[in-house]
């Protein structure tokens, strides 16, 4: 029987991201796991974040402008309630993957209640070759929901939500903070499944 690919929806929210979107749409196209739909949100962007993403001719790209601007985090939950996919996963405009980031986490699914899996990444300013490691004592397999507070070095641009696990929280991301949503988000998911963690980088993050 042949095994059937899950989709992967990935969020990628934007407010004029014009500077870095190419670079970082491009590192989703060249995924080598290709069964994947993106969710762009354009939070009323004022520049050419729009032309610049339509640029690109793919069925699995879509599109979707917000009436009006909000916060990242309620612009994240809206672009949420678009996902058709099995798993979720978020991209900001101005970072990137590497090509195999995708098909090297979904494969940890089959273990038993994995609801997150995640990796670590690097970090870079405008030159990829002069990067660093975001940490070297990077969390490995199966993390305690304890270790996400004590240790905590989840990455939002490296994790995959089983979603069926997201659907359960009665708040995804909290609307009412300006800066600590994801980790909020990351905490109440490490109460209902396990994560696993990878500690190959998979992942750059712009500074």
């Amino acid at each position: 029987m042949r095994y059937r690919k899950p989709k992967i929806s990935i969020i990628v929210n934007c407010y004029n991201g014009e500077e870095f979107i190419r670079e970082s749409i491009e590192s989703i196209l060249k995924q080598t796991y290709s069964n994947w739909e993106v969710i762009f949100w354009d939070n009323k962007s004022q520049d050419r974040s729009k032309e610049i993403f339509k640029s690109f001719r793919d069925k699995r790209l879509k599109y979707y402008y917000s009436k009006k601007h909000t916060s990242l985090y309620k612009a994240r939950n809206q672009a949420l309630l678009k996902a058709t996919g099995e798993f979720i996963s978020f991209l900001d405009t101005d970072d990137l993957w590497t090509k195999n980031r995708l098909k090297k986490q979904i494969n940890h699914f089959k273990e038993k209640n994995i609801g997150l899996v995640y990796s670590n990444f690097w970090l870079f300013k405008e030159n990829l070759k002069k990067k660093k490691l975001f940490k070297n004592n990077f969390n490995k397999g199966i993390v305690p929901s304890k270790n996400i507070l004590i240790n905590y070095d989840v990455g939002i641009l490296t994790i995959l939500i089983k979603k069926n696990y997201l659907l359960k929280l009665k708040t995804k991301f909290d609307e009412r903070t300006s800066h600590i949503g994801d980790m909020d988000l990351i905490w109440k998911l490490s109460k209902i499944c396990r994560f696993k963690a990878i500690n190959e980088p998979l992942a750059y993050y712009r500074i």
